[in-house]
């Protein structure tokens, strides 16, 4: 039954494991009352039928019309990293998301500045890349949350 689900989400165990982790971590956050397997294919049956009735009314909507099992699941995990990294209200209420000082961003922006580097050498001025950061710094705060429950699960 494992490897079934594995292979259903077209995931190695690395990734499978990574994947529960998120979804563990989304249910915490309560972004999804259930981090089961059988919840998530509950919600993509769903989210498919939710789509063919808009579909059947000719109503306008964005992305795919039918969600296989690897979609849904990568549409799930990039919603809750998106949560997170611009942060939606409910984390905004739960406080969960970290803010950093300017001092923060500046040290990252020194310590990856070829990330803000243009073709011909020169770079993006730090006020300009300020919001980028910030997002970036919530990106690694959230693999560490991921990060800290596939740890806890060892």
């Amino acid at each position: 039954m494992k490897n079934q689900m594995k292979n259903k989400y077209c995931l190695d165990e690395k990734d499978w494991q990574r994947a529960k982790a998120a979804l563990l971590l989304a249910k915490n956050f309560g972004l999804i009352p259930d981090d089961t397997v059988e919840a998530l294919e509950e919600r993509r049956k769903e989210k498919n039928e939710e789509n063919r009735h808009k579909q059947e009314k000719g109503e306008l909507f964005y992305g795919p019309y039918f969600y296989t099992p690897p979609m849904y699941l990568q549409y799930e995990l990039t919603r809750f990293r998106l949560d997170f990294v611009q942060p939606s209200e409910k984390i905004k209420q739960l406080g969960v998301c970290p803010s950093f000082t300017r001092e923060e961003r500046l040290n990252f922006y020194e310590n990856n500045h070829d990330l803000f580097g243009r073709y011909h050498g020169d770079y993006f001025p730090f006020e300009d890349v300020e919001q980028i950061i910030e997002k970036r710094l919530r990106e690694e705060a959230y693999d560490k949350l991921i990060q800290n429950i596939l740890c806890q699960s060892d």
